[in-house]
């Protein structure tokens, strides 16, 4: 079987997991069926695709003439690219690749002229060839590659000209490049996760502001904890960061801007003020207030100003999350008893419930398809799972004590949280896919907590 025919059924696989925005507003006030049984579906998702993953292999990359560089010489750089490429891909839980020290090496001139029998030896499906050269100027030139082994043809190639200090983002550009070929997907790996850093006692945690790249690489702290940080999320551009901080003592709402270093006050007030979240435009904000004990949602201009109330019921409205196309909020209240999920007009109008399983949810968050809705499931232990915009298709995707506030990778895809471990209260990083059948931890030198994924990197 060809790797078309393997790539042609891992797309149909994923087409049966969504349903599209359109054909769902039909009902949207009406619960499911199996909302109305008031039990979530329990376990994990068994398409084809769950167990569907493709061996592709990803020798080191060659170099017509080994060459220093800042970064290191052009030889160590291939193997190093190899071995990001090859964790980009596992991390997905749809490849199964061979790194270098699973296969041989290769030369210079093999990289166009690959011999097909080995890697069909090996049982690779796919082969990731490339190289990387130095350039006269001081930037090197890496190539990537994509054969299907069985057909013994080119499917993809691309060039990128970096500077060597940026051989990462090369080798995500690579990774993102086979991926969006195999799967018809938008890329994801070439980008960044704000999150909040946590260390000290249990009782009295110092929590700064930290952000990486998606595998954890290059890692800086943007805050040191002289105030309280908390809930980060990067604007739609990439270019900055809205946060709740408690400089001062007051909650106020931050703008870091991201390229500058510098960053601004866009609201502060004496009421306790919860989870700042952009629009998709990056015009407007949104956040949860108290005021004489009453929790409601409003929005802001980015640049400022008088906020504007959005809900006003006797319950606790928090965590307003815009769909994809800006013209609808999911957030959650207890309105009715207990937490629950709640979609409205972006203008505050036709608010209506659509989680209505046993249990409590909250921090819901608009998938950027716009075709799910992430959630924390309170029933007992604390649980990540995803349902439609009209509330069906409930699925719970992880099942550990506690994992809380879901954030979607740019494409969709894959969901990250952050898992608190019993007893010592320690929290860390960790991603699932939307099959639940592929859960990762993301190294962070410390604790972390309410990640954020941002956009790829222009």
């Amino acid at each position: 079987m060809s790797l078309f025919s393997r790539t042609f059924g891992f797309i149909a696989g994923l087409m049966m997991l969504s349903t599209p925005v359109s054909a769902q507003d039909g009902n949207e006030a009406q619960p499911t069926e199996e909302a109305q049984t008031g039990t979530p579906l329990e376990g994990r998702v068994t398409d084809d695709s769950a167990n569907a993953e493709i061996s592709i292999a990803v020798p080191a990359l060659p170099t017509p003439q080994n060459a220093p560089t800042p970064a290191g010489d052009t030889d160590d750089l291939g193997e190093r690219i190899s071995d990001v490429v090859v964790s980009d891909l596992r991390s997905s839980g749809l490849f199964k690749p061979q790194g270098r020290n699973a296969v041989r090496n290769i030369s210079f001139g093999e990289v166009t002229s690959p011999q097909f029998p080995y890697w069909q030896g090996r049982n690779a499906e796919a082969l990731i060839q490339g190289f990387v050269r130095a350039m006269p100027d001081g930037r090197i030139t890496v190539g990537c590659y994509l054969y299907d082994v069985a057909l013994g043809s080119e499917l993809t190639r691309q060039g990128f000209v970096v500077e060597p200090a940026d051989w990462r983002r090369a080798a995500h550009k690579c990774a993102d490049t086979v991926y969006s070929r195999l799967t018809g997907e938008s890329p994801f790996f070439d980008s960044r996760i704000a999150y909040i850093a946590e260390t000290g006692p249990k009782d009295n945690r110092t929590k700064r502001l930290a952000i990486m790249d998606s595998d954890g690489a290059n890692h800086r702290f943007i805050t040191n904890g002289q105030a309280t940080a908390l809930t980060p999320r990067f604007s739609p551009d990439y270019q900055s960061i809205v946060y709740l901080s408690y400089l001062n003592g007051s909650p106020s709402i931050y703008i870091y801007d991201v390229g500058s270093g510098k960053q601004r006050r866009v609201f502060t007030t004496t009421n306790a003020t919860f989870a700042p979240r952009w629009s998709p435009d990056g015009e407007t904000i949104l956040f949860s207030m108290a005021v004489a004990g009453n929790t409601d949602i409003y929005s802001i201009s980015a640049q400022g100003g008088r906020p504007k109330r959005l809900t006003n019921s006797p319950g606790i409205d928090v965590g307003g999350s815009y769909s994809p196309d800006g013209s609808r909020i999911v957030f959650e209240s207890d309105r009715s008893g207990s937490q629950q999920i709640y979609v409205m007009n972006a203008s505050g109008g036709n608010q209506r419930r659509i989680s209505f399983g046993g249990g409590r949810y909250a921090t819901p968050e608009w998938s950027p398809r716009g075709d799910l809705i992430a959630f924390t499931r309170t029933s007992g232990n604390f649980r990540i799972g995803v349902m439609t915009p009209s509330g069906g298709n409930v699925r719970l995707l992880t099942n550990s004590w506690q994992d809380e506030a879901p954030t979607w990778a740019p494409n969709g895809r894959i969901i990250q949280f952050f898992r608190t471990e019993r007893g010592s209260g320690r929290t860390s990083l960790w991603q699932v896919d939307l099959t639940g059948a592929s859960e990762r931890r993301l190294r962070t030198p410390v604790s972390g907590s309410d990640p954020s994924w941002g956009p790829v990197l222009p």
